[in-house]
Parts: structure tokens; C-alpha cells; sequence
């Protein structure tokens, strides 16, 4: 494992804690590395609505949080500064989705990530864009990141 992907775990960690929407959802941390992250939560019976498919706003949130894992994932704490998402196929209760989300670019204190939410069997569910605003601050003093395993 490297520095950068021992920080970008470290960020993680230090953001779960604190995590209770995507914890108390039942999500679970697959993958973090410097600008990524994958994300997993299974559709529970209360996640659907009246059409007997997940609501879209647990979609989001799967996306969202995934999307905030990978850019918190540098040692610089960023939020939402917008986001959208395109819904492409209904998800079902039980199916397990994945939310892998990819830095695109950085500019600045903003950054724009990808996020890709799919079924266990990789079909694509809604494609999310996030941008993001970095707010000046660290999980860990610069000077810590050097002994950061």
C-alpha cells in the first residue's frame, strides 16, 4: 500500500466515525484511494416506494456518499457544491448496488467526480456527476500526513 492510499484509508476512517446516514443505511466502505472510493448498500424494504422499486433519493445517497468519500480522500475536507444524477434502470429490495466514484479533474479549491452506481451483475443504475469545493482544512496536520502509515 502506499503513503497515498494509506492517507486516503486514514481520511476514511476518520470520516465514518462521524458517518451516521451512510452507516445507519447500511453501507459499507469497498475501496477508498487518493480521488476514489466504492461504496455497497442493499436495498432494504423501506428504501422502496410505491412503484416496488428503490426510491431514487437512496440511489443518491449511495452516489453522494461514495462521491464524498473519494474527494475527502486527499487530506483537504471538500463538500457538495452540486450534483446531479441521471436514473437508468429501477433497482429492486434485496438487489445489492455498488457506488464507484473517480476523480475527473481539479481545479482550484473545486473538483468534478464521476460516479457510477451498478447491480451486483454490472448493469449500470443511474450515472451521478459531482462537484466538489474544497473548505480549507485537514483531517491530519500536514506535518502528520509524513507519519501517516
Amino acid at each position: 500500500m502506499t503513503r497515498a492510499d494509506a492517507l486516503a484509508r486514514a481520511c476514511a476512517e476518520a470520516m465514518w466515525r462521524d458517518d451516521q446516514a451512510s452507516r445507519a443505511l447500511g453501507m459499507e466502505i469497498l475501496a477508498v484511494a487518493p480521488g476514489e472510493a466504492r461504496l455497497a448498500m442493499t436495498i432494504r424494504a423501506e428504501m422502496v416506494n410505491g412503484h416496488g422499486t428503490c426510491h431514487g433519493g437512496f440511489i443518491f445517497l449511495l452516489a453522494d456518499s461514495a462521491f464524498a468519500f473519494a474527494c475527502n480522500s486527499e487530506n483537504e475536507k471538500a463538500l457538495a457544491q452540486h450534483c446531479a444524477i441521471t436514473f437508468l434502470r429501477p433497482a429492486r429490495r434485496g438487489e445489492r448496488l455498488e457506488a464507484e466514484a473517480v476523480k475527473r479533474s481539479d481545479a482550484g479549491r473545486s473538483g468534478i467526480y464521476d460516479i457510477t452506481v451498478r447491480t451486483s451483475d454490472g448493469t449500470v443504475i443511474a450515472e451521478f456527476r459531482g462537484q466538489s469545493r474544497r473548505i480549507g482544512e485537514r483531517f491530519f496536520p500536514e506535518e502528520a500526513t509524513d507519519a501517516t502509515p
